[in-house]
């Protein structure tokens, strides 16, 4: 049984379905954590997806179903046993480099995607780091690098040598309480290492930019990086400390590679802040959690159906 048609109807409904059910519901707000990884999981299932239906798509043969070694054979990993079944097969040697080169081009693009905007990043960083150490000053109260700039902001610059950026004009004018709840906010992109996970989805965004699912999962996971930060923030900070700290550094805007608390996303998250808050049932919470393991999976499950001899 040849399963490219179902696996191409999944990996369309992915692409472009899937987003858009995402986007209309209420819930991703309130589990910001949940909810990116949701988005991952429709990338990494979407990526799954196409590898194997490109792959099904090539090579309509026979699948192999025994076991795990059945496994592997339906899902391309080992051909070797495909010879001699038959004049009516493709060449062996043939299908066996089309098995590891069209999953391996997808997988290919997407690294090497990963690392071009991994890298990028950290040059930006690199080179701002050099300017700050010009022009900036340690505050060790803050543990911060004072930026003097007539404008109040902060961001982040992640990664092996971390550092938290605010301008002279936020220390002036934010309370210390709402200083220490932006300083908190940066913090949290820096331990949660946010940068390589925005990397992550650009990546996908890289190799497969016209796709609904892209488009929407960089936008998205950016947005809900910021609303993770903020519950970290809001631990320690009440909610109108945040909210108004986020006010008086909504026209700040961050330099490239680094990671603000301001921006063009603190109308949302201003919203989501001061409005009605209201956890996800555990029922919810748990259906999606369920789903956000299980979708990577999918395609796998469609292509190697298990218990078929």
């Amino acid at each position: 049984m040849n399963a490219a048609p179902v696996l191409v109807g999944y990996t369309a409904a992915v692409g472009f379905v899937a987003p858009q059910l995402i986007l209309r519901a209420r819930w991703p707000h309130r589990a910001p954590a949940l909810a990116a990884a949701v988005w991952y999981a429709l990338a990494v299932s979407f990526s799954i997806g196409a590898a194997l239906s490109a792959y099904n798509l090539a090579m309509p043969t026979e699948h192999l179903h025994a076991g795990l070694v059945g496994l592997l054979h339906s899902c391309g990993l080992d051909m070797g046993a495909s010879a001699g079944a038959g004049a009516g097969t493709p060449d062996p040697g043939t299908a066996e480099r089309l098995a590891a080169g069209v999953p391996g081009a997808f997988a290919v693009a997407l690294l090497a995607g990963f690392a071009f905007h991994v890298t990028r990043a950290r040059r930006a960083r690199t080179e701002h780091r050099q300017a700050l150490d010009l022009v900036g000053r340690h505050s060790a109260r803050l543990s911060a690098t004072v930026l003097p700039y007539d404008v109040p902001a902060a961001y982040c610059l992640p990664g092996r040598r971390p550092r938290i950026v605010v301008s002279d004009a936020a220390v002036r004018e934010l309370t210390p309480d709402q200083l220490g709840a932006v300083l908190e906010h940066e913090q949290a992109h820096i331990a949660g290492r946010h940068h390589l996970l925005l990397a992550a989805v650009e990546a996908f965004h890289s190799v497969f930019h016209r796709l609904p699912l892209a488009r929407h999962a960089r936008e998205q996971t950016a947005l809900l990086l910021e609303m993770i930060a903020d519950d970290r923030a809001l631990r320690s900070h009440s909610h109108e400390v945040l909210a108004t700290a986020m006010y008086e550094m909504a026209a700040a805007r961050a330099p490239k590679g680094a990671l603000a608390a301001g921006g063009h996303t603190v109308l949302i998250r201003m919203k989501r802040i001061l409005g009605p808050r209201k956890a996800p049932h555990p029922a919810l919470w748990g259906s999606v959690a369920a789903v956000a393991l299980a979708v990577p999976l999918l395609p796998l499950l469609v292509a190697c159906p298990p218990g078929l001899g």
